[in-house]
């Protein structure tokens, strides 16, 4: 599998930005969809956003849309995701994950981006704090 490490995370007031970034490295990294979940206390985690292996498509998730953009570096061993405009709401732990594609196309995975257990590896998260 491959190995995940998250870092950027903070403590930002209301209304600014932060860009996170997540490291890949390991035995296979081809062909992966990757995601960013969130988890606040006491909550279940919940996807972020989503990005194919090409980033020819995105997913994401109504709370941070128009305000969050996933990435890919340009060696596709890194993943971003930067956020503006962030509210208290965003404060949670952000992790990193990505799954096989498999050959699949893109749209057969929309229906299962949410569930966290489609997914292969996980980082170990970093924490984002908003302040109000």
């Amino acid at each position: 599998q491959v190995q995940l490490v998250e870092s950027g995370g903070g403590l930002v007031q209301a209304g600014g930005s932060l860009r996170l970034s997540c490291a890949a490295s390991g035995r296979t990294f081809a062909d992966y969809v990757m995601a960013w979940f969130r988890q606040a206390p006491g909550k279940e985690r919940d996807i972020v956003a989503a990005i194919s292996w090409s980033a020819e498509s995105t997913f994401y998730a109504d709370s941070v849309k128009g305000r969050f953009t996933i990435s890919r570096g340009n060696a596709k061993n890194t993943v971003y995701l930067q956020m503006n405009s962030l509210k208290p709401e965003d404060t949670a732990i952000y992790y990193c994950t990505g799954r096989n594609r498999g050959g699949s196309p893109w749209y057969s995975h929309l229906p299962t981006l949410r569930i966290g257990s489609k997914y292969d590896s996980w980082g170990q998260g970093t924490q984002v704090t908003v302040s109000s």
